[in-house]
């Protein structure tokens, strides 16, 4: 249960607190303890980072002026972690897989000798895990690869470690208990993520005795439902797709959240409605049911009143009589 989960630690680091004679080591030990940071000799370090880290995982955001990074060293320990990072900006040149750019999802294994360089003022989004759970979810010792092109579920793992990545920026919109619901789905979906790429080609949704599967299979489907929301012939079967699982197992997901598939993705749109109503001081019912999924204006404007109390027309009238609306729209 969320309640349950010890509160996740939130902290954000940057070059700029550091004295200038120890601020390569100790921005070595911060940000880089698993392996050999060797900042570009022609540019001052300039970096930051934010971190929020639990017992089982930890996620953060960095950006930074050009360095090169080396791991299989003695700085990677006997059960070191395994790392996920997302591109978001600037260009990485490892050795192991082609240039990596914006967009681009990959695992990286400590252990495992490698160079890697980074372009300046490169951003990522990473999450480490201990190896032992990246090994148990692949079914095999972790290996540094390029995911993006290679996992079914690499776009909604990618989505969500976005859209973590923006959360961090808005710590204060956030409370505690709500970060570690969603870490603890991000590292769901993200061994998820893992396990379908360890069965690739075995044509069957294994079960797993160790862990239950359910997090990562419904942090994976809402992530999916929130980039297809607007296709009408959004289903079930096209979300359990879209999740990398059986229709059975996605509903198990849901029920165990209390939720049912198709009521979510009906929430889901309610509130893009909403929010699309109250952004726009033009407001055409049309082509907002259209936007949101819904291929029949009466039936839009029927679930709106019932979810909120009031028709699209209203609903808008009323948002735009508030200067509070106008002023941050």
């Amino acid at each position: 249960m969320l309640s349950s989960q010890p509160t996740p630690l939130l902290a954000h680091f940057h070059t700029g607190d550091l004295e200038p004679s120890v601020r390569r080591e100790a921005w070595s030990d911060i940000a880089h303890r698993y392996v050999d940071f060797r900042p570009a000799p022609d540019v001052p370090l300039e970096a930051e980072l934010t971190i929020l880290a639990s017992d089982a995982c930890t996620l953060g955001t960095t950006r930074s002026s050009a360095y090169e990074m080396r791991t299989g060293s003695h700085r990677a320990q006997p059960d070191d972690m395994v790392a996920l990072t997302l591109m978001q900006s600037g260009d990485l040149l490892p050795d192991a897989y082609p240039r990596k750019r914006a967009g681009a999802l990959s695992l990286c294994a400590p252990r495992e000798a490698g160079a890697f360089r980074w372009g300046q003022g490169a951003r990522q989004v990473f999450l480490t895990l201990p190896r032992r759970d990246v090994a148990a979810a692949l079914g095999r010792e972790p290996r540094t690869l390029l995911l993006t092109a290679q996992c079914a579920l690499a776009p909604a793992l990618a989505s969500q470690m976005n859209h973590m990545a923006l959360l961090l920026g808005q710590s204060d919109a956030v409370d505690a208990t709500e970060y570690a619901g969603l870490l603890d789905a991000t590292r769901a979906l993200a061994l998820l993520t893992l396990r379908n790429l360890g069965r690739q080609g075995a044509g069957v949704d294994l079960p797993d005795p160790t862990e239950s599967l359910h997090a990562g299979r419904h942090a994976a489907a809402l992530r999916f439902m929130a980039q297809h929301a607007q296709r009408h012939d959004l289903d079930a079967a096209a979300i359990a797709r879209g999740a990398g699982c059986s229709r059975s197992r996605l509903y198990e997901a849901f029920t165990a959240q209390g939720q049912t598939v198709m009521g979510t993705l009906r929430e889901l749109r309610m509130q893009r409605a909403r929010a699309l109503i109250e952004q726009d001081r033009k407001l055409h019912v049309g082509a907002l049911s259209w936007r949101c999924g819904f291929a029949d204006q009466s039936d839009f404007s029927k679930l709106f009143r019932a979810r909120f109390g009031l028709s699209p027309s209203d609903w808008h009238r009323r948002a735009w009589a508030d200067p509070g609306v106008q002023s941050a729209a």
